[in-house]
């Protein structure tokens, strides 16, 4: 497992040299425009509402005694709740509404990477791609939220919010790389299949994610340059796993 981490982290080591060298930067034009917006919003969100939202949680507390400390607290509980869930709607949205515009760029990729082959590519449509990439996303988003609420509870009590805190960082990742590496797997496999490809390369996918959603920390730059390097990265990987499994025929 931590090889394949370790392997879908250092995908993204050529990803910006491929991007230039296939001229590939034209197709995120649009991406790139809703990622920042999209990032913005929820960053926004995150600024303004805090304070709202820890007002709320500080109503638990009945005791005049702390209540000032516990207020204080509360604040900063509400922002790290919409910054965590904030992140989780982000990338799914994001990769959801993007889907049309990445499956050429993966495409392109495998092209480079394979050169001709005699394998028969799933045609297609952008509407076609778009609701597929809005059905992993939603079924992602579900299961994921399954984790993350629970965790994000035990991240605030001492010590075993350490571990949480982690496991709320991996899953994450390994979500966002599921939806970047599904950019490749429209192509070759329906919706059940693809699921089964990544939870068995969940190592590939977690790397990928990890450095996905670490970027996203870099202020306004990291909305842009999150997708186009991930989607890269997660496509070459992909490819490489088809190829030596025999899924893709020479």
């Amino acid at each position: 497992m931590l090889k394949k981490i370790i392997q879908g982290i250092t995908a993204y080591f050529g990803a910006f040299n491929l991007i230039s060298k296939l001229g590939l930067w034209k197709y995120f034009g649009i991406p790139i425009l809703i990622s920042t917006i999209i990032g913005i919003s929820i960053a926004s969100l995150a600024y303004f509402f805090s304070d709202n939202l820890g007002v709320l949680i500080a109503r638990i507390w009945p005791w005049q005694w702390g209540s000032e400390t516990f207020a204080t607290i509360s604040t900063y509980i509400g922002g790290v709740c919409i910054i965590v869930l904030g992140l989780l709607l982000y990338k799914h949205i994001v990769m959801a509404l993007s889907a049309p515009f990445m499956s050429p760029v993966s495409e392109k990729i495998e092209a480079h990477l394979l050169g001709d082959t005699n394998h028969t590519h799933r045609e297609t449509s952008f509407a076609e791609q778009l609701i597929r990439g809005i059905r992993i996303n939603v079924r992602n988003l579900l299961k994921e939220l399954l984790f993350m609420i629970p965790l994000l509870v035990l991240s605030f009590i001492p010590f075993i919010g350490i571990v949480a805190t982690v496991l709320i960082f991996l899953i994450q990742a390994y979500y966002a790389g599921f939806g970047n590496m599904d950019y490749t797997m429209e192509r070759h496999f329906k919706y059940k299949e693809s699921i089964l490809f990544v939870k068995n390369n969940r190592g590939i996918a977690i790397g990928n994610g990890i450095i996905f959603v670490a970027m996203l920390f870099i202020p306004i730059i990291g909305f842009m340059i999150t997708l186009p390097l991930s989607v890269v990265a997660a496509s070459t990987e992909t490819v490489k796993i088809l190829k030596e499994k025999g899924l893709i025929e020479a």
